[in-house]
């Protein structure tokens, strides 16, 4: 089938943009490679017809759509920081409302069949009870929580009032190769270049707060699967398991035999501590599960930089 992935030159869509062709799909990349929302032109696939245009011009999209034609949207282009939020919220609900509106406008304009969205952790804020459902509340703690939420309810209205298909993602923290290791990256990458590079690390708070860290392959299989199943629902995609960043630490100088020097630092504001998901209702649904164990995630996601260090 055609598939449109927006953000499709970024960590995550650029994944999804190899999984959907290897199964033997058509796909089409939407992105505008802003330096600050991670699209990167070595992510795009040769294998798949790219568009450089930014979701928010109204033009840019009508005209992509028509040529398109697109029976499935993976919407995965976002202002993914949360720090970016809060500076410039405005920036924050223009790219992820106002560019997800003018997606599904377009999605009603070509009888679009399916949309798949890219929703976050970050919607639920503080966990008020674990393992976190899809049932569990969300109250959200930052503007980039609050657009996805509020993402998620623009679906169902679309739904309600255009017919358009959807299926909702809830990511837990997703690692993996081509993460940008670079601002407010995740931890796993972060760390897995400063100790390539024989750097020291930062720690915050005292490195027992713990996340649900879950690989991006699986986080494209998940996407894949959702091509035919899980209509009009809502998945949490993670691992129900929490890692701390100790461990993360004590992994990586497992694999690489460096003992990086560790800087510690007060804990920061609106840190977590401990968060992790249940997914059973994606096994069910969905017929996912995660595959990738961590040890096995930070394997892949070391060499990788690695390799990229190497080319350097």
């Amino acid at each position: 089938m055609k598939i449109l992935v927006t953000g499709g030159a970024g960590f995550i869509g650029s994944h999804l943009v190899d999984t959907y062709l290897a199964a033997g799909h058509e796909v089409f990349i939407v992105d505008n490679l802003w330096s600050e929302g991670g699209g990167n032109p070595a992510n795009i696939s040769p294998q798949a017809r790219f568009f450089r245009a930014d979701i928010t011009d109204a033009e840019a999209m009508r005209d992509l759509f028509a040529q398109v034609r697109p029976e499935v949207v993976s919407h995965h282009a976002a202002q993914h920081s949360v720090a970016v939020s809060a500076r410039d919220p405005l920036l924050d609900a223009r790219v992820n409302v106002l560019g997800l509106l003018t997606i599904l406008q377009n999605c009603t304009q070509v009888g679009v069949r399916k949309i798949i969205f890219a929703s976050s952790a970050a919607t639920y804020g503080t966990p008020p009870q674990l393992p976190v459902t899809e049932e569990t509340p969300q109250r959200p703690e930052s503007p980039y929580g609050i657009t996805k939420m509020v993402g998620e309810h623009y679906l169902r209205y679309w739904h309600e009032a255009h017919g358009l298909t959807y299926t909702i993602l809830r990511y837990g923290n997703v690692y993996g190769p081509r993460q940008d290791p670079n601002g407010e990256a995740g931890v796993i990458a972060i760390f897995a270049r400063r100790f390539l590079n024989g750097e020291g690390v930062r720690i915050d708070w005292d490195g027992e707060q713990a996340k649900d860290y879950v690989f991006v392959s699986d986080v494209a299989r998940a996407n894949l699967l959702a091509l035919e199943r899980g209509d009009n629902d809502v998945f949490c995609i993670a691992t129900g398991r929490p890692t701390s960043v100790n461990e993360i630490y004590h992994q990586l100088v497992k694999l690489t035999g460096f003992e990086a020097p560790i800087q510690r630092a007060p804990k920061r504001p609106g840190d977590i501590r401990l968060a992790y998901f249940d997914y059973s209702k994606a096994t069910r649904l969905l017929g996912w599960q995660p595959q990738v164990s961590l040890e096995e995630g930070i394997r892949q996601t070391v060499e990788f930089f690695r390799q990229s260090q190497a080319r350097a």
